[in-house]
């Protein structure tokens, strides 16, 4: 297993990152058997997603080979249950773990482990047939240890990272739309008043509230990523670069002033 000196830096704790969404397309011989399945022209559905660990260090506790007890994890962007779109997770952890490829067939979709090195690891999510049948592929560098301006180890203080990504279904059917429209962990653009969408299946009605993910222990630790948190976030960055540009713009100043008294001596000689 690597160690953390010979590991990749990725990026900071706390410290996320947008990536592009990600659209999810259908097979050929999907296409044909969905042939006669009505679609939504024009409309697309959107799935935010984040992906990620939380580690805690063992403390007094820790070993040589057993410093850290972390969790990998994939979760709607406000904790909601994926398993409205997301039939299951398969996470390929390190070599030298016993069994390194768990496949998590439910949600939430996380494995949590113990271990001290930091390595890559890939996440495969696989979708229900109405959403599409290639699976997605997702890669997340382990992090175990913080960074030296977070301070030192903490029992009490996890490091957490974590990458916000869009799953972007383009021209969903209309019983997929149906079946997702009132889910929380799905964005539905809105339809006509006038228009009529197909019954969904008591089956799939009962089945949306299977697991409540907002218990999960781990909430309080996760980032926040809110439209609203998202705004303040950069009204803040906004700020302080404002802050940053007046004070070059002061030193720019003084730095002419003075080559303005230097050069006075000269033009008078």
């Amino acid at each position: 297993m690597p160690n953390k000196s010979g590991a990749e830096q990725p990026e900071i704790s706390g410290s996320t990152q947008k990536s592009q969404r990600t659209k999810i397309t259908k097979s050929s011989d999907d296409n044909e058997k969905k042939s006669l399945a009505k679609k939504l022209k024009d409309s697309e559905i959107c799935i935010p997603i984040v992906y990620g660990n939380i580690a805690f260090w063992l403390g007094k506790k820790a070993s040589e080979y057993q410093s850290h007890r972390w969790t990998v994890y994939v979760r709607g962007a406000t904790n909601e249950d994926l398993g409205v779109v997301v039939k299951r997770a398969v996470f390929q952890l390190h070599s030298s773990f016993n069994n390194p490829t768990r496949v998590i067939e439910k949600p939430p979709f996380e494995l949590s482990e113990c271990g001290w090195g930091e390595f890559e690891i890939a996440i495969t999510l696989h979708f229900h047939s109405d959403v599409g049948e290639k699976p997605l592929h997702l890669y997340h560098h382990l992090k175990l240890y913080p960074e030296e301006e977070s301070g030192p180890l903490s029992t009490k203080k996890p490091v957490v990272i974590e990458s916000y990504d869009e799953i972007v279904v383009s021209e969903p059917s209309e019983a997929l739309f149906a079946r997702v429209q009132n889910h929380p962990a799905v964005i539905v653009p809105r339809l006509p008043a006038d228009f009529t969408l197909p019954p969904v299946p008591l089956e799939d009605v009962d089945s949306k509230n299977r697991v409540d993910t907002k218990d999960n222990p781990l909430n309080q630790w996760f980032t926040n990523f809110s439209e609203a948190d998202e705004l303040l976030k950069l009204a803040a960055a906004r700020q302080q670069v404002q802050a940053h540009i007046a004070r070059l713009r002061r030193q720019l100043t003084l730095v002419d002033g003075q080559h303005q008294q230097l050069k006075a001596p000269s033009d008078i000689s």
